[in-house]
This record gives C-alpha cells, structure tokens and sequence, in this order.
C-alpha cells in the first residue's frame, strides 16, 4: 500500500459549518461539516460560535476541546465535493 502521508496547510471558516482547506500536496476546497459532527467531542461544536473557534495542529484542525478530524477524512470530503461540482 503506498500510501502518501497528507496533512492541512491552511483553513478558514467561510460559513455555517463550511471551512475551506487547503492540504500539503496542493489540493484545495471547501468542506460543509454540519452533517459530520456526531458523537459526544463534536457536541459542542454544534455551536457556530465554538465552531468557528479551530486552529491547525501539525497535521489537521482542532477545536480546545480535543476534538479533531482526521486529514484523510476532510481531503476525501474534498475530493467529494470537486466530484459533485463539476
């Protein structure tokens, strides 16, 4: 399996629960998270105002309650999205 390692450069909140993000091999776009926010970490990101609130670790986003995504299952929400676009 040759798989290659990828991680988040960059993001920013656009809206709602949309964040655009960009990914170390260049890739770029927009995921809507509303959807994916399930189980008891992802509770209080249902806040749009805590939501709002991530950074960027060494590898993905994270909000200060620990939770976090993991950069394979956002790239993949990417690649998703660009599918249906065009």
């Amino acid at each position: 399996m040759n798989m290659k390692a990828i991680w988040i450069t960059e993001a920013k909140h656009l809206q709602d629960y949309n964040i655009y993000i960009e990914f170390n091999d260049g890739t770029s776009g927009e995921v809507d998270l509303k959807n994916k926010l399930n189980g008891p970490i992802f509770e209080p990101l249902r806040s749009i105002d805590f939501f709002k609130e991530f950074s960027i670790n060494a590898w993905t986003i994270e909000w200060s309650n620990g939770a976090d995504l993991a950069p394979e299952f956002l790239y993949d929400l990417v690649i998703a999205g660009k599918a249906v676009s065009s």
